[in-house]
């Protein structure tokens, strides 16, 4: 390779590092006119972005400000300037002196001086098939030298090539942060209209996002509202979808490090190969596409809370790893050498059992004692009496605001809500919640839109019931030309306040609930005298209490009822 083919390689090398650097394009630009001069020999030279009109928008001189830039672009000759526009080709004067293109043309202090000899060179920016704007390069023609060649044009063309692609990116970034700027705009103007509604009815007990008022609600935020004042760890436990983020936000908003930072951590979401980099940060080189050095989560969270949710994921590996820096508030980056201090207030989540893990070995105790500072037990939403129907009606509230709908639910709509546990928890009800609005036929939400209702709910695939002869199976979805309500075995009239079976209590299905304040003693009764009139076979005895064989077989659990055997 020539010593000149070496050194267009390297200058396109180091303009392409210098674009690719987040810096403002008026910037990047400039820089990119400095490394020319020292490829070129370049005298002058000049990068002008156009607007759709053909108007100059950005334009950057070497060496000049940004006045004298534009008037040395609005001085050179308009049949240059359209012919790299138009024909999309660039444009070469061997001597501008000779040149009758600039013979007319004044470029006041600019023009070749004293006899002096330039040649110039004007390429076209390109942003994919149109011309978006024109770079030119004016160079001293010194003895031997022959500026203008086709291996100078080749390279410009190159150089501004990578103008283009670095322009499109940053049109697109500014598009973006334009979109976001007009919906939050948008946002702010509808909570207006609703005259603070939202933020009024998001913080029922003061805290955003936290919806209900139960007792079992009440002690967690009591709790919070105490342990929020310390620095101690804290670690959330509970089942999924029971709101862990949303209760980990709320300390940090109440505690004094709330003007910091706080940053959100997924450890299950995040592959380990990666996890180190994501939470203590890298060097520049420290591995393949570490191009930039870059801070880790724990460096960003210095001085604010730092939340590490799915916490019991993490491989045994980097449990030892994670416990030093959460020990001693110290770490290095990933291909690092410096020691590195943070001031940091963690808070943890997991529905694991780590208690079981750390007796497997699967979970280092150590770690586990570390976190596991001032444990939060957050309750199930089956244990939160009387917050269902709170809950449904702020996610169809939620669900009204996205799709400008006015939907409402019923009383038995409620009530069949009531009735459901929810293996998933918050998550689930919400879902269910806009399950059933988005397929609503009307603007009231009735008792049989529910999927569950239809025998449509998929959910209650994950809730183990009893199969026709007593075994526990799981059950399975027919829909039945007259589906039993979930009710008792018989009626019952309502209570004035809906009752909630005990703590640890299971519903294997929606169809399978009794209603909330049934007489279980007679209800026991009731069955066993229709069991012995049936013979002791389950599906007679459904028959003559109105109930499916599913049913009746939870029943006799429920109860302990030994099935005998003739």
């Amino acid at each position: 390779m020539s010593s000149r083919a070496e050194t267009a390689l390297l200058g396109v090398y180091e303009i392409s590092k210098l674009l690719a650097s987040p810096n403002r394009l008026e910037s990047e630009l400039a820089g990119v006119l400095a490394l020319l001069s020292s490829f070129l020999d370049m005298n002058n030279g000049l990068i002008a972005l156009l607007t759709p009109e053909g108007e100059p928008d950005v334009v950057v001189g070497s060496g000049w400000n940004e006045g004298a830039a534009l008037e040395y672009f609005n001085r050179l000759p308009e049949r240059v300037l359209g012919q790299i526009v138009v024909t999309k080709m660039p444009y070469v004067s061997q001597d501008m002196s000779s040149d009758p293109v600039f013979a007319a043309a004044d470029l006041g202090d600019w023009a070749p001086q004293n006899g002096d000899r330039y040649s110039l060179i004007g390429v076209p920016i390109k942003e994919g098939d149109q011309v978006v704007g024109v770079m030119t390069v004016t160079c001293s023609r010194g003895e031997g030298h022959r500026h203008g060649s086709d291996d100078d044009v080749r390279f410009l063309v190159m150089i501004a090539n990578l103008i283009g692609q670095t322009y499109r990116f940053h049109r697109a970034v500014a598009r973006d942060r334009e979109r976001l700027l007009t919906e939050q705009r948008r946002l702010e103007k509808q909570v207006e209209r609703q005259g603070g509604e939202v933020a009024v009815r998001d913080r029922p007990l003061g805290l955003k996002g936290i919806v209900g008022e139960s007792e079992a609600l009440n002690k967690v935020v009591e709790k919070i509202r105490i342990v929020a004042k310390s620095n101690s760890t804290v670690m959330f436990r509970g089942e999924s979808g029971t709101g862990k983020e949303l209760f980990a936000t709320a300390i940090h908003e109440l505690s004094p490090r709330s003007r910091k930072p706080f940053i959100k951590v997924n450890c299950a979401a995040i592959p380990e190969s990666v996890l180190e980099s994501e939470l203590f940060g890298h060097e520049k080189g420290a591995f393949t596409g570490a191009v930039n050095q870059r801070k880790g989560r724990f460096e960003l969270a210095d001085g604010g809370t730092l939340f590490l949710d799915e916490i019991g994921e993490i491989s045994a590996s980097f449990q030892a790893k994670l416990l030093r820096a959460l020990q001693e508030g110290e770490f290095e980056r990933v291909g690092g050498t410096a020691t590195l201090k943070v001031d940091v207030r963690l808070v943890c989540a997991t529905n694991r059992n780590l208690e079981a893990a750390v007796e497997k070995g699967e979970f280092r105790a150590d770690l586990y004692y570390r976190i596991n500072v001032v444990p939060i037990l957050l309750p199930p939403l089956r244990a939160r009496v009387g917050d269902v129907h709170l809950l449904a009606d702020e996610f169809v509230r939620r669900f009204n605001l996205d799709h400008g709908v006015e939907l409402s639910l019923s009383e038995k709509a409620h009530m069949v809500l009531a009735s459901c546990y929810f293996p998933g928890n918050i998550r689930e009800l919400e879902n269910c919640i806009r399950r059933t609005a988005t397929l609503a036929k009307s603007n009231i939400i009735h008792d049989l839109d529910f999927a569950c209702r239809n025998d449509v709910c998929l959910s209650s695939i994950l809730w183990k019931g009893a199969g026709a002869e007593g075994t526990s199976a799981l059950p399975v979805l027919q829909p039945r030309a007259d589906p039993a309500p979930p009710v008792a075995l018989a009626p019952i009239e309502a209570a004035p306040e809906p009752m909630r079976p005990p703590a640890g209590f299971a519903c294997p299905a929606p169809s399978a609930c009794p209603i909330p304040g049934a007489d279980f003693r007679s209800e026991r009764e009731r069955l066993v005298e229709a069991m012995e009139t049936a013979g002791w076979v389950q599906a007679k005895a459904a028959r003559i209490l109105g109930l499916t064989p599913r049913q009746v077989g939870y029943a006799l659990r429920k109860h302990d009822i030994d099935i005998k055997r003739f």
